[in-house]
C-alpha cells in the first residue's frame, strides 16, 4: 500500500463515522429525504449529505439497505 492510499484510507473515516451517525438517527422505513433530513439535523460535512443526496428515491427498510447502495457506489460500505 502505498502512502497515498493509505492517507485517502484514513480520509475516509471521519466520512464513515457521520455516515453511521445518521443512519442510527432515522426512524425506518425511511425514504431519501428524511435520510437527507436527518443528516441535515446532525450537522454532518456536505460531503455526507451530497452522498445521501445521491441515494435513489425509495423506501428503505434499514441501515444495512442504505449502507449497501453507498459501498455498490465505488466503496467497501461502512459498518454500523
Amino acid at each position: 500500500m502505498t502512502d497515498t492510499h493509505a492517507k485517502h484510507a484514513l480520509n475516509d473515516e471521519p466520512i464513515d463515522d457521520e455516515i453511521a451517525q445518521v443512519l442510527r438517527t432515522v426512524t425506518y422505513p425511511a425514504n431519501k429525504d428524511a435520510i437527507v433530513d436527518a443528516a441535515r439535523a446532525a450537522g454532518v460535512s456536505n460531503d455526507v449529505i451530497t452522498l445521501f443526496d445521491g441515494l435513489p428515491e425509495q423506501d428503505y427498510n434499514n441501515p444495512d439497505s442504505v449502507e449497501q447502495l453507498l459501498g455498490s457506489n465505488g466503496g467497501p460500505g461502512i459498518s454500523i
